[in-house]
């Protein structure tokens, strides 16, 4: 009998997206929706099972953790990569990790959705009109506007795409990014400083790794016009959180909207949570159930294919 973990299953729905019955052997499935922080109380929740389900990166798994759960021998992340796992570390002890597929458009359209509610002032409006009150706020145009996208992969090309449905004018940059590769998505390649200095919108598109943590900071943000908005949905460490919050208590930016965080889940005692420029979102941006349905049938199977001895979607360490 296997015994199955599945963690930090927020909304308590999981099981409505597996059907474990593809097993090829007998399964205990246990779900958790609660988030442990304190390694000692995981290791005591994991210590009896050999598979865990995890979901994205919410409970890292750093080689510290890791050496201290003997019984583990598959760990699933839903997406295809989950930087809070210590992948090289679970495959020097042994342990398999894999991955499953995911869905471009929940964040593409998490990142409209904040950029529309900071632009016209949404969550101030239904707080005011729950109120009693009518019209406080004077909202941007998005017509006629620069959008620039930090980072032109897959989900940034699907944003600069509805940019020019905005009829905006859209400009891109990262540290890869060539003119041809922006031509090709219908945009323009700018330097980094101009496209911070010029947009109207900053959207963010990177992966998180060593040479993009940090990548928006103090000088970012200070060349940014005062009515310019930024929004992040890629990971919360892109963004030097310090010199945000400066910027948003001081007006040295219009908003910003963000569903990532350094730290999530955020401490409710965050200052982030009391700043009326920000329009937060709990991570939200694949929390959809047609991208739950790809993770956990895919989560079931690759537990299933790991099972036969023929593991699929394996992560490689690095």
């Amino acid at each position: 009998m296997h015994r199955i973990a599945v963690l930090d299953d927020y909304q308590a729905v999981a099981a409505d997206f597996c059907d474990w019955t593809q097993l090829p052997e007998p399964a205990e499935v246990t779900y958790f929706a609660d988030h442990l922080v304190d390694e000692d109380a995981l290791v005591q929740r994991l210590e009896p099972f050999d598979i865990v389900v995890a979901m994205r990166e919410r409970t890292p798994f750093p080689r510290s953790l890791l050496e201290r759960l003997p019984n583990l021998r598959l760990l699933v992340t839903t997406g295809p990569r989950n930087a809070a796992i210590d992948v090289l570390a679970a495959t020097e002890r042994g342990i398999t990790v894999c991955g499953t597929r995911s869905r471009a458009s929940g964040p593409v359209e998490l990142t409209w959705a904040l950029i529309l509610a900071v632009a016209r002032h949404v969550p101030q409006e239904d707080a005011a009109m729950r109120a009693g009150g009518w019209q406080h706020t004077l909202g941007a145009d998005l017509a006629g506007a620069r959008l620039g996208v930090v980072g032109l992969g897959r989900l940034g090309t699907r944003v600069a795409r509805l940019g020019q449905a905005f009829e905006m004018d859209v400009v891109a940059w990262s540290p890869n990014l060539t003119d041809e590769r922006a031509a090709e998505a219908g945009v323009r390649r700018v330097g980094k400083e101009e496209l911070f200095a010029t947009a109207d919108v900053v959207t963010l598109h990177l992966a998180l790794s060593d040479r993009t943590r940090g990548l928006v900071g103090r000088d970012e943000l200070t060349r940014m016009k005062p009515t310019g908005i930024l929004v992040n949905t890629s990971r919360g460490p892109i963004v030097d959180e310090a010199a945000l919050l400066h910027a948003l208590r001081y007006g040295r930016i219009a908003g910003a909207g963000l569903d990532v965080y350094d730290r999530e889940p955020l401490p409710p005692d965050h200052p982030l949570r009391r700043e009326p420029r920000a329009v937060l979102t709990p991570h939200l941006g694949y929390v959809t159930r047609d991208t739950y349905a790809i993770f956990f049938r895919d989560a079931v199977e690759d537990v299933a294919a790991w099972l036969h001895g023929a593991p699929v979607r394996v992560l490689p360490p690095r």
